[in-house]
């Protein structure tokens, strides 16, 4: 019975302290998963949340593939083949076999996870490299399944329906992706999903289930000023992501409030320095990818959506947001965050309130990671380390990379 009080005590106070972190930090957000018991508690904690935009991506996809009986089918029968080799290594072995008189490079076949879409998306892929491997074990073993031409075909697909969707929860899973990427993204997959090829046939229903649930479950995401200010901001987006002129419209105006509000507060603290974004150097940086499956789709929608020219305005907020969306989109290989780092003398007031919205992650994914660095830390081997140790190994590890990455002048100012 006393340990139940103390449970009870430290949980309260644990709650207690939760809400006097949120009264001492100016909080900006508060990234969720999107489970309807997390959403009522931040929503009766009165303080601005978003859904793990990942976690969303996963359940439109998981609609998407059970829309059709075809496709469940399909990845069934992968799926039992797949299992006899994890669960009988004299198949491996003769898997391997085949492999190797092949003179193909000797890889274990992957299996999906229920609670990971792409674990899907990798299986499929799995497959369809091992086709020729597995066809010949087929032919001289007994397997619990068989695939036949037409599920070979429809496998092909699927992993490319699913292509689109990788490569953004690719995008959308670093370190230094931000809530500007939700909007754009959202746009083009849905234009992708809407666009009718040859390819479709056999699969017509699953793309179709995908669109809709793309469609439902990101209904009002151009209504969020968490998002759309976020993608105003971004210098690869700004105004050009928008579906209709109503939604850019409220987008500026929530931008205005923000920009104005912030004005406000720095008057009021008599504050020098605005924070400066260009500090945020990527803790993982990519190479432009050059075999995107969107193939122009961004800058698509950078044609479509030029920027209009501003009339006479009457503030310097007016002005800094008009000359700033008048001005062509950077690449969208390139920084958001040095792109501010080198304007904000010009856009001052702008930059200020892009270092809030874009400090916002759209995933919880680097979260997952920091978790995860924790427990590779603090193993079995090593349960003896204080409690400072590992902060500061936690710390090394997850910030090491982006120190660095600095260049050496920013290291040593002095010289």
């Amino acid at each position: 019975m006393l340990w139940l009080i103390f449970i009870i005590i430290i949980t309260l106070l644990l709650i207690i302290l939760f809400f006097l972190l949120l009264l001492l930090l100016k909080v900006h957000a508060i990234l969720r998963d999107n489970a309807s018991n997390m959403k009522k508690a931040i929503r009766d904690l009165g303080v601005s949340s978003l859904g793990c935009f990942s976690h969303m991506i996963q359940l439109v996809v998981h609609d998407g593939l059970l829309s059709q009986r075809s496709v469940s089918d399909a990845l069934a029968s992968g799926r039992k083949i797949i299992g006899h080799f994890k669960h009988s290594p004299l198949a491996t072995s003769r898997l391997e076999t085949v492999q190797t008189g092949l003179g193909m490079p000797v890889k274990r076949l992957i299996q999906d996870v229920p609670t990971r879409w792409n674990s899907t998306f990798y299986m499929t892929a799995s497959l369809l490299e091992q086709k020729s491997a597995i066809s010949l074990y087929a032919a001289d073993h007994q397997l619990p399944a068989t695939l036949t031409a037409s599920d070979w075909t429809l496998l092909e697909k699927i992993n490319t329906l699913l292509a689109p969707f990788e490569e953004i929860t690719k995008q959308i899973s670093f370190a230094t992706s931000t809530t500007s990427e939700v909007i754009p993204s959202v746009i083009v997959l849905k234009r992708l999903l809407a666009k009718q090829t040859t390819e479709d046939s056999g699969i017509k229903t699953m793309k179709a289930t995908l669109l809709a649930a793309m469609g439902t479950r990101f209904q009002t995401v151009e209504a969020e000023p968490l998002y759309s200010v976020s993608t105003i901001l971004d210098p690869r987006y700004k105004d050009r992501y928008f579906t209709s002129a109503e939604s850019s419209k409220l987008a500026r105006s929530a931008l205005t409030q923000e920009v104005e509000k912030n004005v406000e507060s720095s008057l009021q603290t008599t504050t020098t320095e605005a924070a400066d974004p260009a500090s945020k150097t990527p803790r993982m940086t990519t190479e432009p990818n050059t075999s995107s499956c969107f193939k122009g789709l961004y800058e698509e929608f950078l044609q479509e959506h030029a920027a209009e020219q501003g009339g006479a305005s009457s503030t310097v907020t007016q002005v800094q947001i008009e000359t700033y969306l008048a001005e062509k989109t950077i690449h969208r290989t390139e920084s958001p965050f040095e792109y501010w780092g080198k304007n904000k003398e010009r856009f001052p007031s702008l930059a200020t309130t892009a270092a809030k919205f874009l400090s916002a992650p759209s995933t919880s994914v680097d979260s997952e990671r920091l978790f995860s660095t924790a427990s590779n830390i603090l193993d079995e081997k090593r349960n003896r380390l204080s409690g400072d140790h590992v902060e500061t190994l936690i710390f090394l590890k997850k910030n090491l990379p982006m120190y660095l990455s600095l260049n050496p002048k920013d290291l040593n100012p002095q010289k």
